[in-house]
């Protein structure tokens, strides 16, 4: 039998959708403009650098959204770290992961309304939300408008340096993406983390 927390307000939703959605954008026309072959692109360059472009101005906006909602929500408790132990419960954490996961073993920390996020989780996402999001969209800004970075920075050309920190955290962004979506089926179900951010209910063993 399981127990269902409504753990996802419609705010949260639809900003996850809108994130999912553009960023899925962002990483085909990014792949496309610089790894694809220029004979046989993905997307025709004119249309990947547009629709690059316009999916990083949504991004930018939600997280703005994001960071407002943040502030003035109880949502932001789900955030705070707590470094006393941290290391201890990380490593029960990855544990249960690489092994109790498959013995049938039962998660360390459980969901709860007081704790939507396992100690793993919110290392993770507290990195990827305050660290990796910002590095994205700094260096994306700054490529669409090139004229303000910096022409040398310690003899490196600015764009250049610009360019390469923004694939890098494309990259792990992706990296992200793809664990995500990984560890989204150890739900009850496969696809019980995928509904609940849908309806709104986590639904726990």
């Amino acid at each position: 039998m399981s127990d269902k927390l409504y753990l996802y307000p419609v705010w949260i939703r639809i900003w996850h959708a809108v994130n999912a959605l553009c960023f899925l954008v962002l990483l085909i026309s990014g792949i496309s403009m610089q790894y694809s072959n220029p004979a046989y692109p993905l997307l025709p360059f004119d249309v990947a650098v547009s629709s690059h472009n316009m999916s990083g101005i949504i991004i930018f906006l939600a997280y703005l959204f994001f960071l407002v909602a943040f502030a003035f929500t109880s949502n932001k408790k789900h955030y705070k770290l707590r470094f006393k132990g941290l290391t201890e419960r990380l490593v029960k954490q990855i544990r249960y992961y690489t092994f109790g996961v498959f013995k049938g073993e039962s998660s360390p920390y459980p969901t709860t309304e007081d704790a939507k996020f396992n100690p793993l989780q919110q290392v993770t996402y507290v990195g990827v939300i305050f660290v990796l999001y910002p590095i994205l969209i700094v260096t994306g800004l700054a490529l669409m408008f090139p004229e303000a970075i910096i022409d040398n920075f310690f003899g490196i050309g600015g764009t250049l340096l610009t360019a390469l920190l923004h694939a890098s955290a494309g990259f792990l962004a992706s990296l992200f993406l793809v664990i995500h979506l990984y560890f989204a089926t150890m739900g009850a179900s496969v696809s019980a983390n995928f509904k609940s951010i849908v309806n709104g209910y986590h639904e726990s063993h």
